[in-house]
């Protein structure tokens, strides 16, 4: 082979050689490159939970949608800290988001609370109409001036239901002088208050102990939590109150926010927004599935309509108490959903 030939040969095995590598840059998914913004969400439930399963969908959908320029990493099970830390951190810049549910932020916007107020929703359709609407606007708003963005759809938490070892619930009369576990929370504690009962507030790690030796005779919490903590266990009746709404808002540190171009913010809102409304189903299918469930381990259900609670809770006062806290603004629009409450 002459040396003519072995140049050319050579020649021509470079210039393949950088076509191909060219090609294959050209080909390589641009996702693989690193983030232009590289964000991080915490929260404070299982990685099974629905909320994190949505989340995830979301996250990887937002990844592909911005050609890998936003990408979001998911720390569950409070891995960044309890959900103090992490509205403090959320707030700081420290992580970018965050789903409190609306009784924790509302240590910071107190008016996050309307939400929970005692009897207030009498179903979902009530819920998704004030929260979608008015009420949730008005809520939204208070919380951008603490320095963060609440995106429009809140994920489900669910209602809270009440069990007991004594006897059901029906009425509010069934409430009297009942020794119940409440969160430390002053809307809780002043709801059950109203009703007669006589709350004690516990962290939710007593509850089960304080249940089995009757240093109280009841609790509350969403199903779930009943199912998953064996509450069925240490109590015979379980009366679907339907007493208080929690949902969780998805929340922004608002300079992260900001710095995200109007094209990656809307691929953002869309994917957060759209993976809360499929998270909204799931819990409703699973609250349908649960109390199948308690019902096979034991646990006596019934089914109390709210109005002798909400006609007690007028009459001590408590709905008058919380209108002045809220203000007149946010009561009225909460009163558009659900009708006269004070």
């Amino acid at each position: 082979m002459s040396l003519t030939t072995a140049i050319t040969r050579r020649s021509v095995l470079r210039t393949l050689s950088a076509v191909s590598a060219v090609g294959a840059a050209a080909v390589l998914p641009s996702m693989a490159r690193a983030a232009e913004f590289s964000y991080k969400y915490g929260n404070n439930l299982p990685v099974t939970h629905p909320l994190n399963i949505r989340a995830q969908q979301a996250a990887d959908r937002i990844l592909k949608e911005s050609n890998g320029r936003v990408e979001i990493k998911i720390f569950p099970n409070n891995q960044l800290g309890g959900d103090t830390d992490m509205l403090a951190q959320v707030r700081s810049g420290g992580i970018e988001f965050f789903t409190p549910s609306a009784l924790v932020i509302a240590t910071l916007v107190p008016v996050a609370a309307i939400n929970a107020v005692g009897f207030a929703f009498s179903d979902y359709q009530q819920v998704w109409g004030a929260m979608d609407g008015k009420l949730g606007a008005h809520v939204r708003d208070a919380i951008s001036k603490s320095r963060l963005y609440a995106f429009e759809k809140m994920w489900d938490n669910g209602f809270r239901q009440t069990t007991s070892s004594k006897a059901p619930i029906n009425n509010a009369k069934d409430m009297d002088g009942l020794k119940i576990r409440v969160p430390v929370s002053p809307l809780s504690i002043s709801m059950f208050k109203g009703l007669g009962a006589a709350p004690t507030s516990l962290q939710f790690s007593e509850v089960y102990s304080a249940l089995q030796t009757k240093i109280v005779d009841a609790q509350e919490n969403p199903l779930p939590i009943i199912q998953v903590a064996k509450l069925y266990e240490v109590q015979k009746f379980c009366s679907l109150t339907n007493h208080i709404w929690d949902g969780y808002w998805f929340v922004a540190n608002g300079r992260a926010w900001d710095r995200l171009p109007a094209d990656l913010k809307t691929i953002v809102a869309r994917a957060i927004n759209e993976a809360g409304l499929q998270q909204r189903e799931d819990i409703k299918k699973l609250n349908e599935t649960v109390v199948t469930d308690l019902q096979s381990k034991g646990l006596a259900i019934n089914r109390p309509q709210s109005d002798t609670f909400r006609a007690k809770l007028r009459e001590a006062g408590f709905y008058g108490e919380w209108k002045g806290r809220f203000g007149d603004e946010a009561w009225g629009l909460l009163e558009q959903s659900v009708g006269k409450l004070a």
